[in-house]
């Protein structure tokens, strides 16, 4: 067995109670491995790759959100997580024929017979831009679809309770076969205290084992609208698990089975249901019969053309993608602009939209932004000094909103 040595210890590189790490967040910070207490077994197999430090940590996060929404929904989950927070985090439901094309898996045989490669085409695909080189969790056994999916996007590896051989070989075969695989135990569970260290301090808490698809979760409704739809309550839930495993402050936009928007990480809520939002317009934004019709040249690169949309869809697009001279790098023809009034026109055309908020809304204005979004379902703790404000600009709209009593800060 090989050994990495530093100073005074000394770690096996691999053995099923302890993983020796190249380096931790940084490469000066080492050595670094994980493992666990009083010599326990690791709950997990590498099959491929050597994940580094913020893989494992992206990995655990992400395995816990899929696993709490397989069992809050009953239906197979998929996340795509960066920097410990998720980009994208879905269900596996069907996708349109819109979907399809804006997600890039239209040529993907047998997706429909797929749930679980439906979960990650939707999880991957609601903001593009945010999960280039995610990591990947999947609730349910990885099947060739879903690897076929995952083989063509730049991505740093996936955890799931198992994969088919046919999976396992297109996963090995990535990026030059070192790919990382993780393979979790379905039967681990944690124990009820959770530790860690911050400047040499240990912190010590009960885990947040709270379950959010408790039906009281929708029993204290303050609006005039309190009417929530089957499809609203499971958007809801998929919202406020997902913030479960979101940095904070943090808000989720979710719309059929799979968030659209995520603000994780910002000091004021207004600026999480900004970001959230702008993202959740971008995702409608894409579905524009314009955006849909672009005329890309052939052989683009999947990077570029993410891009390419995402500054055509801002307010850049004459300064970057559509103006002489830098065009003609991406499009056979000259597209004509999107402008700010169709921009509008289509936003305005989203509703159904489910918000979720890791803690209260301070103030209305967070009602106002959610609106513009096509927002009508919103679960958030309460408990604000100016919830009286809220409710009101909620009563505005004809929104039903939810106090959850429920805070799920994550840090």
């Amino acid at each position: 067995m090989s050994y990495l040595c530093s100073r005074k210890r000394f770690f096996p590189l691999s053995t099923m109670k302890e993983l020796a790490l190249k380096y931790g967040c940084n490469p000066n910070q080492k050595p670094s491995r994980i493992f666990m207490n009083e010599g326990a077994e690791l709950p997990l197999e590498v099959l491929n790759g050597r994940p580094g430090y913020i893989n494992f940590l992206d990995a655990l996060n992400a395995w816990q959100l899929v696993r709490e929404l397989k069992e809050a929904t009953g239906m197979p989950a998929a996340a795509s997580f960066k920097h410990v927070s998720p980009a994208g985090a879905a269900v596996g439901l069907p996708l349109s024929d819109t979907l399809k094309i804006i997600y890039f898996v239209d040529d993907i045989k047998g997706l429909d017979d797929s749930p679980i490669a439906c979960a990650y085409a939707r999880a991957r695909g609601a903001d593009r831009m945010s999960s280039y080189g995610d990591f990947i969790a999947l609730s349910d056994t990885c099947d060739e679809t879903t690897a076929l999916i995952i083989k063509r996007e730049v991505s740093d590896g996936v955890i799931a309770p198992d994969y088919t051989p046919e999976a396992l070989q297109i996963l090995k075969e990535k990026r030059k076969g070192t790919y990382n695989v993780i393979k979790m135990d379905t039967n681990y569970r944690p124990e009820p205290i959770e530790r860690k260290q911050v400047f040499g301090i240990t912190f010590e808490q009960g885990r947040n084992e709270i379950k959010l698809d408790d039906p009281a979760l929708f029993e204290n409704i303050p609006t005039q609208n309190k009417t929530f739809t089957e499809a609203a309550r499971r958007d809801l839930i998929i919202a406020l698990i997902t913030l479960k495993y979101t940095q904070s402050n943090s808000v989720c936009y979710v719309k059929d089975g799979q968030a659209i928007g995520i603000g994780a990480g910002q000091q004021s809520r207004i600026h999480c249901t900004r970001l959230a939002g702008q993202k959740a317009d971008i995702w409608w934004l894409r579905q524009h019969p314009k955006v849909m019709s672009l005329p890309f040249i052939d052989g683009i690169r999947r990077a570029d053309r993410d891009n390419t949309i995402d500054v055509y869809i801002s307010e850049d697009e004459h300064d970057d993608v559509l103006r002489d001279g830098a065009w003609q790098q991406f499009f056979k023809t000259k597209p004509e602009v999107l402008t700010k009034e169709e921009k509008l026109d289509w936003i305005a055309k989203n509703t159904k939209v489910a918000l979720g908020s890791d803690a209260f809304f301070p103030f209305g204005d967070n009602i106002e932004r959610a609106h513009k979004s096509g927002v009508e379902f919103i679960a958030q703790a309460g408990g604000s000094v100016r919830d009286d404000h809220v409710i009101m600009t909620c009563d505005k709209y004809g929104i039903a909103m939810t106090f959850t009593g429920v805070r799920l800060f994550h840090h």
